[in-house]
């Protein structure tokens, strides 16, 4: 851990990382774009699996509304990546200790992985691109619940940076 601790103290401690955190305007741009971030590409995957579950939308064919929102919420996630990186850099020694860290970062990627799941094999079965039905097939309603436990759990334990 001291060598994690070490790297994270040299990232934060860099020209760089030290005008991140003392500016006046960056870091609460950087947080503010964070969250904008959050709510397009979170809040969209939140619609879409809602879709999934039978939840909402339930007149819309799922993989149309996947297929309409995914670039959008990829653009997000791609803000939120950048921005985050930026926002660990300018705390990074605090960040590398606290115990919702370690939490964040194996929930981030068991959400991965489900999201890659539900991409590369859900999503392309023949049972899910021509379903037009309200309820789809226990596996996408499975994966559906299961991404909106992990992102929420994601932005819980985020959230928790910030308190432990």
């Amino acid at each position: 851990m001291s060598t994690l601790l070490e790297l994270a103290q040299g990232l934060q401690h860099s020209g760089f990382g030290t005008a991140l955190a003392e500016s006046r305007y960056a870091f609460p741009l950087i947080e503010g774009t964070h969250l904008i971030g959050l709510s397009i590409s979170v809040g969209l995957i939140f619609l879409i699996d809602l879709r999934l579950v039978g939840l909402f939308l339930r007149q819309v064919p799922a993989h149309t509304l996947l297929r309409s929102l995914l670039p959008i919420v990829l653009w997000g996630f791609a803000l939120i990546f950048i921005t985050g990186v930026l926002l660990f850099i300018s705390e990074a020694d605090t960040i590398i200790v606290s115990p919702a860290f370690p939490v964040k970062l194996v929930l981030l990627f068991l959400g991965g992985l489900n999201a890659l799941y539900f991409e590369f094999k859900l999503s392309r079965e023949p049972a899910f691109q021509s379903n037009t039905a309200a309820i789809l097939p226990d596996k996408v309603r499975y994966s559906g619940f299961a991404s909106l436990a992990l992102w929420t759990l994601v932005i819980i334990a985020g959230r928790m940076l910030a308190y432990l």
